[in-house]
């Protein structure tokens, strides 16, 4: 039997991604991929907007040491709490569906945290801003973008800024 919702190319993108996780940092390029997810989802499908906190660290003479002071702890916190209900408001005024998740990486690569998050959410599609970077800047900043590629169980949509 087959799903007529899945062959009528007006339903077609609809049903292709139901499941849209999309990682945000409250940077331009993230809420470039914030717009393009929303208008993906617009039809039918849940996005899950998600922010990852990162444990503070700073090079000392023995290398790097763990650097906990409540008070920043909880800047960041509020930063990425506040950043995931901006981005959630944005897409409930597009008429999808939103759901967000304060995510800590607890050590881990933010690459990694966000390809785990979409295999437990059982994500269809990962939906990311990309600064593009290249050659030393890609070097010395990395590129979380690219490390989801790799990591990545879904599809991926890469979002470059403007």
């Amino acid at each position: 039997m087959i799903n007529s919702s899945c062959t009528d190319p007006e339903n077609q993108e609809a049903t292709m991604y139901r499941r849209i996780l999309v990682p945000i940092d409250g940077s331009d390029t993230s809420m470039h991929a914030l717009q393009e997810a929303a208008r993906l989802a617009e039809r039918s499908a849940q996005i899950r907007l998600v922010y990852v906190l990162e444990e503070v660290y700073l090079l000392d003479a023995e290398g790097y040491t763990y650097f906990d002071i409540t008070s920043l702890q909880e800047a960041m916190r509020q930063t990425g709490e506040r950043t995931l209900s901006q981005a959630a408001e944005k897409v409930r005024q597009s008429n999808a569906a939103v759901e967000t998740a304060l995510l800590e990486a607890k050590g881990a690569r933010i690459a990694d945290v966000i390809g785990n998050e979409a295999g437990h959410w059982q994500a269809d599609l990962i939906v990311i801003g990309t600064h593009g970077r290249s050659g030393l800047n890609r070097l010395l900043l990395g590129s979380v973008a690219e490390g989801v590629v790799r990591v990545a169980s879904v599809p991926v949509l890469l979002v470059r800024a403007q």
